[in-house]
Formats: structure tokens, C-alpha cells, sequence
């Protein structure tokens, strides 16, 4: 039974139980699309991929139509139109924005968050085991839409991985009213048992389907399972999520900023590109895109590497991958600096004769700023880049995203992202506040 699995593991040696909240934004990016637009309330929404590609994110009322997750927008096009769906264009700075805000709404009800991605975070609660939790998981729910208007389903239990089934679970159920906590063995039993291998956090398509080959599958079968077998057949985090399923935590919290490995910004053209002008436009772009971010977290970047791509989905072009990597001097995080040797570099892997349909940038050795060895003799051109750098990042803070940058930003346009249907920055471009009457 699988309250036996809930004993045996209860006691781990620590006087305080774990306890984990997931907080999950409910069709996050057509939530965010409504927040603004009232009129929208109880009607079907969804927002598209880059370039106004693929369909990413669905409103409650788009999946009940039976809207599909990836169907490219071109295809649906005239049924979404005649169903009254309202279609928008990716929004990223809506939603980082609003994201942000509902991160630092969490930080009210517990000091210890792991923000793992744009829509979900991981909350600490086992030191609040004197409360009712349930109750403390609806005043977070209310927060959180009366605050900024956006849905969210709460999941609590003692791992992780359970705080993942109760969620997915309080996001399905009406009874729940967004908000399951998962204590009792009994339960948490039936909530295993009703939980499909392929829908438990860390498994996937892949791994459920081999599972199912062994007969395992519901999460309730893989909690019950031998972990040195889980471990033998398939590998160690399959044996994590397996034991998180019995109650054992196994995957903690990262609490603060995660190291970052790697930054990249990228973006495929709303029209393909055969100029260097425009690459060199676009790359510029990226860098300072790529540069803003180690500035917010206070690294510098020793490595670069920069890629041109073709089409590779037009087969009758001739096709074209150029990459290359530069080795900085110094770790960095002057966006001048950067977009000059992106520039250089461009030089060398550019090639006449190819339409260009994607472009990046990838910043690699991130250190930690206060920690980059500099040359004695440059000491006076790094404070001068300091400065700089901060009074570009304090202006566009002020007055809006991207309102000051570099010149060789400006150029081109046909490699800007195709935005046909995109709602206004509410909250991060001053021209664009909604105004009340």
C-alpha cells in the first residue's frame, strides 16, 4: 500500500516536514492578452509563435473549441475566424512584465522561491506547517488574480514531484477551486492512480511509453516500483521522480539566481535577408538584447559565438549555416564592445548568393562580474564603460524598453519579427498605458 511507502519515508531525520507549493499561471500568455481587454472575459484567446507562426497558448474557451497545441496559424486561420476566436501575436514584454510582478507578489508569503519558469514557481512552506495550508494556498490565489488579473492553480505537498500532481490536478478539477493540497497517503493514492506515466513532471512521451512497456502506467505504479530497478532500466532522475512519488524529496529548491551556463537571443526574420547591412542590423539587436540580461544579474560574458542561417525548409534554395566563435580579451558586458566584434565576425562567415532566414548570438563563460581579472592599464576605459552602460540601462528603465541604444540597432527591417496581431506593452511602454475613463 502506498501509505506504507508514506511512513517509511516520513522520518528523514529533519524535526521540519517538507512542504511545497507549485503556483501555475492558468493559459498564462492569452491570461495575460485578457488582463487588459474585459471585453475578452469568457471568450476564446489564443497567441502565436514567433512570427505568427504556430499556436502556443490557448484560453480555457479556445481548447474547449478544440484548438491545437502547434497548429500552424495559417492552416487554421478561417475556421478560428468563423469560431470568433481572438488571435494575438507573442507579447513578450507583457508578459515577462506580469510575470515579474506575480514573482514578487509569491515573496510575500514565503522568503524561499525557485522561479522555474515565465508561468511557475516553486514555493518553500515547511515552516509554516503551523497554518492551515489550504487556506493559505487560496489567499495566495486571490493575491496573485486580484493583483494583476491573471489565474492561477496552487499545488502542496511534500515534494516536488507531488506538488506537480496536485497542481495539474486543482488545475483540472472544479471541486478544487485551483487550490489541492495533497497530504493524506489515501489521498495522495488516488491522486497517483488517476495520473497518467506520461503526465508526471520528468517522464514525458518517451520514457511513459517505455514504461507502459513494462506495465507501469499511472504515477501510483511508478511510486511502487523498485527505484534500483527505476535506476537499472531507465536512470537516476527516473529514480528521483519515483521516490519524490513515495514522498522522499529528492529534487530541491534552487533558491536565488540558477548560474547561468549560457545566454542566448535569437530570433527567425519576418522576411529573409540577403544584405549584411541587415545581419549586421540584426546581430546588433541581439547582442544588446544578450548584454541587458548579464547586466540585470551582474555578469560578464569571456566568449561569443555568433550563426547565419538559410531556410532549410525551403529545399530548392541553396542552403547555408555560417557560425563562428570569438575568444573576448576581457569578459564583458559593454554592449559596444560586443556588437563590434559580433560586427567584425559577421564579416568573415557572411556569404553573397544566400537568403538569410535566422540569426543569433550566444554568450558563454559568464563569470560573475566582480570577479573578471581586468589589464591595470584599461582601468580608467572600464569605469568609463560602467558608466555608460548604466545610464543606458537606467534611461530605458525609465522611459521604456529599447528607447536609447546603439545606432546600428536602427538599421534594416525586414529581418524584424512579423508581429501582425500584437496588443501594446500596458505596462512597459508609457505610450502604450491603457487609459481609464
Amino acid at each position: 500500500m502506498y501509505s506504507n511507502y508514506i511512513s517509511k519515508f516520513s522520518d528523514n531525520g529533519s524535526s521540519e516536514k517538507s512542504i511545497i507549493a507549485l503556483v501555475d499561471c492558468n493559459s498564462f500568455y492569452a491570461s495575460c492578452e485578457k488582463v487588459f481587454r474585459p471585453e475578452l472575459k469568457n471568450r476564446p484567446v489564443i497567441v502565436l509563435s514567433n512570427n505568427d507562426g504556430c499556436i502556443i497558448a490557448r484560453s480555457a474557451e479556445a481548447k474547449k473549441l478544440g484548438v491545437k497545441m502547434g497548429e500552424p496559424y495559417f492552416k487554421s486561420r478561417h475556421r478560428l475566424e468563423k469560431m470568433g476566436v481572438h488571435v494575438f501575436s507573442s507579447n513578450y514584454a507583457l508578459y515577462g512584465d506580469l510575470s515579474d510582478r506575480i514573482t514578487n507578489i509569491l515573496r510575500d508569503f514565503s522568503p524561499n522561491i525557485e522561479v522555474y519558469s515565465i508561468d511557475e514557481s516553486f514555493i518553500d512552506l515547511s515552516g509554516f506547517s503551523n497554518r492551515d495550508l489550504h487556506k493559505y494556498g487560496e489567499e495566495i490565489r486571490d493575491k496573485v488574480r486580484k493583483w494583476t488579473g491573471v489565474p492561477v492553480s496552487i499545488g502542496i505537498s511534500s515534494t516536488k514531484t507531488l506538488a506537480k500532481v496536485a497542481n495539474h490536478i486543482a488545475k483540472k478539477s472544479r471541486k478544487t477551486c485551483g487550490v489541492l493540497r495533497l497530504e493524506k497517503p489515501e489521498h495522495i493514492e488516488r491522486a497517483l492512480a488517476i495520473t497518467p506515466i506520461e503526465d508526471v513532471w520528468g517522464i514525458g512521451r518517451r520514457w511513459g511509453k517505455k514504461m507502459r512497456n513494462y506495465g507501469i502506467e499511472t504515477a501510483l505504479k511508478l511510486s511502487e516500483t523498485n527505484p534500483e530497478w527505476i535506476r537499472k532500466n531507465f536512470n537516476v532522475v527516473a529514480q528521483k521522480t519515483a521516490l519524490e512519488l513515495r514522498g522522499k524529496p529528492c529534487i530541491t529548491l534552487e533558491i536565488g539566481h540558477v548560474k547561468r551556463q549560457s545566454i542566448t537571443s535569437s530570433r527567425s526574420f519576418g522576411t529573409r535577408t540577403g544584405e549584411i547591412s541587415e545581419l549586421k542590423s540584426a546581430l546588433a539587436n541581439f547582442v544588446s538584447r544578450a548584454t541587458k540580461k548579464l547586466r540585470s544579474d551582474s555578469l560578464a560574458a569571456g566568449k561569443m559565438l555568433i550563426f547565419i542561417y538559410t531556410d532549410r525548409f525551403k529545399e530548392d534554395d541553396p542552403q547555408y549555416k555560417g557560425k563562428i566563435e570569438i575568444k573576448l580579451p576581457n569578459s564583458t558586458d559593454d554592449t559596444r564592445i560586443l556588437v563590434d566584434y559580433a560586427q567584425s565576425a559577421l564579416e568573415k562567415i557572411f556569404r553573397k548568393g544566400y537568403l538569410y532566414k535566422k540569426a543569433g548570438v550566444i554568450l558563454s563563460e559568464i563569470v560573475p562580474k566582480h570577479q573578471v581579472q581586468m589589464n591595470l592599464f584599461h582601468e580608467s576605459d572600464r569605469i568609463s564603460s560602467e558608466t555608460m552602460m548604466d545610464t543606458l540601462d537606467n534611461i530605458n528603465r525609465r522611459m521604456g524598453s529599447q528607447k536609447l541604444g546603439l545606432a546600428s540597432t536602427l538599421g534594416g527591417s525586414s529581418w524584424k519579427m512579423r508581429s501582425e496581431m500584437l496588443s501594446p506593452r500596458y505596462t512597459t511602454n508609457w505610450a502604450q498605458l491603457p487609459v481609464v475613463r
